[in-house]
């Protein structure tokens, strides 16, 4: 069967004041071919030139139509829902404006849903960090090509993935079960609308193929709704679309509602307090909300969460305000999580949060080694060399026996890791393991620029420590203030390399190496754009 024999899809691609990129999306879904019967563009009543970018597309392609809506909506779920009551096709597909979808992705989406008669299919979709065009793969190891899940509770992992913009919809399915998104402004609609998706218990299938580019722009003037996280109503915001779509979940599935919960400690909970910055009235504002909704959750779901995230519940009913120590929280909610020293016990021996707060850190004592919660710092040793030591963790590591350690440098662009080579670890006589590692800088940008990576090259530090009994553990650095100096370093192959260490905002070592005089200078605009775009956002 050819893409011209297959049922149709009504690609819905909603707009708010976004001219200089709507065009770009309405045209990616217009040459997905004639699989896609009809884009509908819902202009949710735009103030910029939006409504003309659509008008004037619309003049050169039949397949397109708009709607203007006369009144802006505040949010995205009214303009969707104007989008499904114009649909026509068989099938309906949701595209945001300032998204893309790439080449194939209706065709791909639409013979998998006919393949195995399902109501709901699933692809691949990927977050674009612009304009670095760094692309991470969105819930990777959630979906296995090719399945078939009968029922949503047979899979309850699969409350995670709330987009609804990676999914084919039958539009029959839809209007059989009345499926809608929230009205008016309501931040986090995809959550709610993809419980209900789930709660009506669809046969969904899944395609391999990448079918939705998700551009995420954080330097851009306005950001979208879900990263504008500059005050606690986003947070807010947040608690009522996972409390709604919980409830949804529950009365349709037990399983699937406590699976939401556990979702909500180990993936929101973690995602927002890593970000939590160092304003104390924001920290205050956010400790208190938090507590509130964790006093709704039974015991049993959050027994049921891994170990970290029990631990950060654990902490944030033990004190009505954020604890001196807060920052070693967001650090146990980063990812990979690492556990800050100082390692304290309680009067059983035990091992606790602190002497401050003795929350016991259960179930630690059952962690697999690959997932202890350790932490390396890293200080320069001289040039083109860094000295880490790895810390013990409650004698765990020193059972497994840690024998070497090993620098990898992982690309944000997405290329192969560069691997350094292993180095013996001895004993540090203040505790724990210490090893010097080469930190040839000058040659990491040469396999970067023979990888691709032209002007400046953006990396993550990380370690990999190989212990006696087999076992290992992959974690990033904790940069010593020495080691993020920026410096030019003599190359013989560029003239001068520029080198940024930085620490990430989940405090772990990352770099920008920029070779060459077009390398520095890109790296000074970024640099400068970066100033200037956070100046912008206060």
């Amino acid at each position: 069967m050819n893409s011209s024999n297959l049922p149709t899809v009504s690609v819905v691609v909603i707009a708010y004041n976004d001219a200089g990129l709507v065009g770009e999306a309405v045209s990616s879904a217009l040459a997905q071919g004639p699989v896609v019967a009809e884009v509908i563009a819902v202009n949710d009543a735009s103030s910029d030139g939006t409504a003309r970018v659509l008008d004037e597309l619309a003049a050169a392609h039949p397949r397109l139509k708009v709607v203007h809506r006369t009144e802006n909506s505040g949010g995205c779920g009214t303009p969707r829902n104007d989008g499904i009551a114009a649909a026509s096709g068989r099938y309906v597909l949701f595209l945001d404006s300032d998204d893309v979808l790439p080449p194939g992705a209706a065709d791909a989406l639409v013979r998998t849903a006919e393949r195995h008669g399902a109501p709901v299919t699933v692809g691949a979709a990927v977050r674009r960090e612009l304009p670095q065009h760094h692309d991470v793969p969105w819930m990777p190891g959630l979906y296995t090509p090719g399945d078939v899940i009968e029922r949503p509770a047979d899979r309850p992992e699969l409350v995670r993935d709330t987009l609804c913009v990676n999914k084919l919809y039958d539009r029959a399915f839809l209007e059989e079960h009345g499926l809608r998104f929230p009205d008016g402004r309501f931040v986090y609609e995809d959550f709610v609308f993809t419980s209900r998706v789930l709660a009506a218990a669809p046969r969904i299938a899944v395609t391999g193929d990448l079918v939705y580019v998700w551009h995420v722009r954080r330097s851009a003037a306005q950001v979208s709704i879900s990263l504008d996280r500059k005050d606690v109503g986003n947070w807010r915001a947040r608690i009522e679309a996972h409390r709604t779509a919980a409830r949804t979940l529950a009365a349709a599935s037990p399983v699937l509602g406590s699976a939401c919960q556990v979702k909500f400690l180990e993936y929101d909970l973690r995602m927002y307090l890593r970000e939590l910055g160092k304003d104390p009235e924001y920290q205050a504002a956010w400790w208190t909300l938090t507590r509130e909704y964790l006093d709704t959750f039974a015991e049993a779901d959050i027994e049921s969460a891994a170990a970290h995230a029990r631990w950060i519940v654990g902490v944030l009913r033990a004190t009505e305000t954020p604890p001196a120590d807060v920052g070693r929280l967001t650090r146990l909610a980063a990812e990979p999580p690492r556990l800050l020293p100082p390692y304290a016990v309680g009067p059983t021996g035990a091992p606790v949060w602190s002497e401050e707060l003795p929350v016991e850190l259960d179930g630690l004592a059952d962690l697999p080694v690959a997932e202890l919660p350790v932490t390396v710092d890293a200080e320069p040793a001289g040039r083109g060399a860094v000295r880490v030591r790895l810390h013990d963790l409650y004698g765990r590591l020193a059972e497994a026996g840690p024998r070497t350690v090993q620098l990898s440098f992982i690309p944000r662009a997405g290329a192969e890791p560069v691997l350094a080579q292993p180095v013996e670890l001895r004993p540090d006589r203040n505790g724990g393991w210490i090893a010097v590692l080469p930190f040839r800088l000058a040659d990491l940008a040469v396999t970067g620029r023979r990888q691709g990576l032209r002007r400046m090259q953006a990396w993550n530090v990380g370690v990999r420590v190989e212990c006696s009994d087999g076992n290992s553990v992959f974690t990033s650095l904790r940069p010593g203030g020495r080691l993020l100096r920026r410096r030019a370093l003599p190359s013989s192959r560029y003239g001068v390399l520029l080198a940024q260490p930085y620490r990430t905002g989940a405090g772990a070592l990352a770099l920008r190496l920029a070779p060459g005089a077009e390398g520095a200078l890109y790296l000074v605009r970024n640099r400068l754009h970066r100033a200037r775009a956070g100046r912008g956002a206060g």
